[in-house]
């Protein structure tokens, strides 16, 4: 099964993404683009990932749960801002994104020591540096990630409000026509003394 290990965002924090959602979509079509220039993800599908494991053997899964679980216990619960639109490509967004604001620190550490615990188990380290975020939307065509990276720039500044992060969710994720089925398959609360 398919499976990564996230934080859930909350029903108030997806309404307040949806808000943004709209206007970002609002400006994208007045400026002539339309829905197949860009996929925007669902806010009930969003989570803030901190790793993504792939395809995990049915028997390997317990042993995850338990290495998320441990890394949990030792951070303690904390606020994230969640807050700044930015994009990764450059010039052309391949992916539009809201970041990380105050609490930033936090969820790297917490991500960094969840990615050193899980290397030990033999899951292969990201390569790339963690950017905490949650994707809005996808860029399907050139000229559009040009355009839709204006459009980011003009939400740099934004500030959508904060989440408590009280536990990590390990997640398995079902891919359908309509969209990804997510299923958590371990709740480990955020309980220790870092």
């Amino acid at each position: 099964m398919r499976v990564f290990v996230a934080i859930d965002i909350g029903e108030r924090m997806r309404g307040l993404i949806e808000d943004l959602q709209r206007k970002l979509i609002g400006e994208a079509t007045a400026d002539g683009m339309d829905r197949r220039h860009a996929r925007w993800v669902r806010p009930e599908a969003m989570h803030l990932t901190l790793k993504f494991l792939g395809n995990v053997a049915d028997g390997a899964v317990p042993s995850v749960c338990e290495a998320v679980a441990e890394v949990a216990g030792r951070h303690r619960p904390f606020e994230l801002e969640l807050a700044g639109v930015g994009w990764f490509g450059g010039k052309a967004a391949r992916v539009l994104w809201v970041g990380a604001g105050d609490g930033g620190e936090s969820l790297r550490l917490l991500q960094g020591d969840l990615e050193g615990r899980l290397a030990r188990d033999g899951w292969p380290a990201e390569a790339r540096h963690f950017t905490g975020h949650l994707t809005l939307c996808r860029v399907k065509n050139q000229r559009a990630s040009v355009k839709i990276a204006e459009i980011g720039g003009r939400y740099r500044q934004s500030r959508l409000g904060c989440i408590g992060v009280e536990a990590v969710n390990v997640y398995s994720s079902l891919l359908r026509p309509e969209g990804a089925e997510y299923t958590v398959l371990a709740c480990c609360s955020l309980s220790g003394v870092r």
